[in-house]
Order: C-alpha cells, then sequence, then structure tokens
C-alpha cells in the first residue's frame, strides 16, 4: 500500500495521477489529508481518504496503518515545521512503514550562514532523522521549482520591463514541479531506491538574466535583468506594497541563488522520467504570449 501525504497539494496531486497513468491500482493507493472536502476529487478515483494533520501526532500513526510506501512531501508551514515533521518520522516508525521517499532540497551551505537558514532547518533535520530510523529511505533533493520563477520576479516583468531580483550571476538547475512529483511516483513503483538520494535539477543551470532573455525572446519586448542590493529590492518592494512576509521571503531565496545554492544540473531526474525535462524555455513559452 503506497500512501501520498499532501494529497490536495500540488506535488502530491500529480504524484497520484502519475500513479494512476502507471497503472496503479486507486484501492493501492491512500491519500493522506486534513480536510475531506478538499479531497473529494481525490475519493471520486476510488482513492482511500484518510485524515491525518502533521501537528497531531496520534492521527498520523493511524493513518500510517499498513502502509509499505510513504510519499513523505515536507510541509510548507516554515514556522512549525520541524516539529510537524519530527511527528512524521516518529509515527512512521510507530506504524512500521517500510520505505519512506522525503521531499527535501538542493543546497551547498548547511550552516546557520546561509541565506535561508530558516528554510533548511526542517530538512536538514528530517534527513538526520531519516537515517537514524533504521527504516529504508529515499531523499529527493528537489531544485527550485521552475512553476515559481513567475512568482519570484512577479506580475509586472512585461510593464516594467525589467526583471528585478538580488540574484546576482547565480545559476539554478530549476525544474518543474510536476515533473519532480512523476519522478517520485516511478520511484513508487520500482525497487533499488533504499538509502539513495536523488538530485532533482534540470540538465543545465539557468540565471535570471537567462530569464529576462528568454522572455524577450518569446514576447518581443525587451527585458533586461537587474540585480539591485538586498535593502534597496527590500525597500522596493516594501514602498510597493508587498508584505513583508514575502518580501523577505523572496530576497533570501534570491540571496541563496547568488550565492550558487542551487548551482546544480544532473540527470538524476531525466533518468527517473524516461525523457529530458522541460526546459527554461520550453516552460516560459507557456506563461508569457508573444506580443500581438
Amino acid at each position: 500500500m503506497i500512501l501520498v501525504t499532501g494529497a490536495t497539494g500540488h506535488f502530491g496531486r500529480v504524484a497520484i495521477e502519475s500513479l494512476l497513468k502507471k497503472g496503479v491500482s486507486p484501492g493501492d493507493i491512500t491519500a493522506l489529508a486534513r480536510s475531506a472536502e478538499k479531497a473529494a476529487a481525490i475519493k471520486d478515483k476510488g482513492i482511500k481518504i484518510v485524515y491525518g494533520d502533521y501537528d497531531h501526532y496520534e492521527s498520523l500513526v493511524a493513518a500510517f496503518q499498513g502502509i509499505d510506501q510513504l510519499l513523505f512531501v515536507s510541509s510548507n508551514d516554515i514556522g512549525r515545521r520541524v516539529e510537524q515533521q519530527e511527528n512524521v518520522i516518529k509515527a512512521s516508525q510507530a506504524a512500521d512503514v517500510n520505505h519512506i521517499i522525503y521531499t527535501s532540497f538542493e543546497r551547498k551551505n548547511e550552516t546557520v550562514a546561509s541565506p535561508i537558514a530558516a528554510v533548511a532547518e526542517a530538512h536538514l533535520a528530517t534527513e538526520k532523522w531519516l537515517k537514524e530510523t533504521g527504516l529504508s529511505y529515499t531523499i529527493l533533493r528537489n531544485n527550485i521549482y521552475m512553476d515559481f520563477i513567475p512568482v519570484f520576479i512577479g506580475d509586472k516583468v512585461l510593464e516594467s520591463g525589467a526583471v528585478y531580483l538580488p540574484a546576482g550571476e547565480g545559476r539554478a538547475g530549476f525544474a518543474l514541479r510536476s515533473e519532480m512529483a512523476e519522478a517520485a511516483a516511478n520511484i513508487l513503483v520500482s525497487d533499488g531506491h533504499g538509502g539513495k538520494a536523488y538530485y532533482f535539477s534540470n540538465t543545465e543551470t539557468y540565471s535570471y538574466a537567462d530569464v529576462a532573455a528568454v522572455i524577450s525572446e518569446i514576447t518581443g519586448k525587451e527585458i533586461v535583468y537587474i540585480s539591485p542590493s538586498a535593502g534597496e529590492y527590500k525597500k522596493t518592494l516594501l514602498d510597493a506594497g508587498v508584505p513583508e512576509v514575502y518580501v523577505g521571503m523572496f530576497a533570501s531565496f534570491a540571496l541563496a541563488h547568488a550565492a550558487g545554492e542551487f548551482d546544480a544540473s544532473g540527470n538524476d531526474l531525466e533518468r527517473l522520467l524516461g525523457r529530458r525535462p522541460v526546459s527554461l524555455r520550453e516552460y516560459l513559452q507557456t506563461v508569457y504570449e508573444p506580443a500581438k
């Protein structure tokens, strides 16, 4: 039996869809959800829905009973993620889950000096706990989701004519979240992944200068890349009314990008997908329509 956590979120939902496409019976899949209403579409596919909340250890122990493989999609609650994910690991042990696949992240600097140390804390702790459990596990070192590029650069790029981020000349192996989820499903339906870490990056890396250049080519409108100081960037966004919590997060990821935290490419994702991952140009073509 396979259980997918975060089943109503993007990663979990695509993983379930991929499992079904690969011929896994709906009866062999269980979806963990906090809301039956949000999980209704999944239930309609014949998949069992179980209640589970990362904040409630007992609910997880009950949900994990009889589960062979657990796709553990990391929590998006940064403030509570350490405690939540410890609950998942301990519940997996208590329920004797056979194998855990965990969605971690790509990084270079694992110290508190990292611009994304607050984000990294729970991932690093969870990887450590996994290795100490004695359970079989697979760690997915997910690079930055390509889908997040429009979020990081904002929706005024074509109006302003600029990609504005303090990311310097840093590069990242951006890849689609949906392709990472599909690759995770491929791991679930095959053998030989115990004790391994897979590096889910694209086959090439990209800078935000590349992003600006590709948008320019797609739209026919000149888009320049501007990399301000972190202070100037934060002030500009705050003055524009962007909530402080988002400004801090965007700045942290941009600075990590500048520091080379996500500068990784490889063929793990390509190999597990059985095809070349979607490129930056192919993705941005779906987002930015050519100028009329």
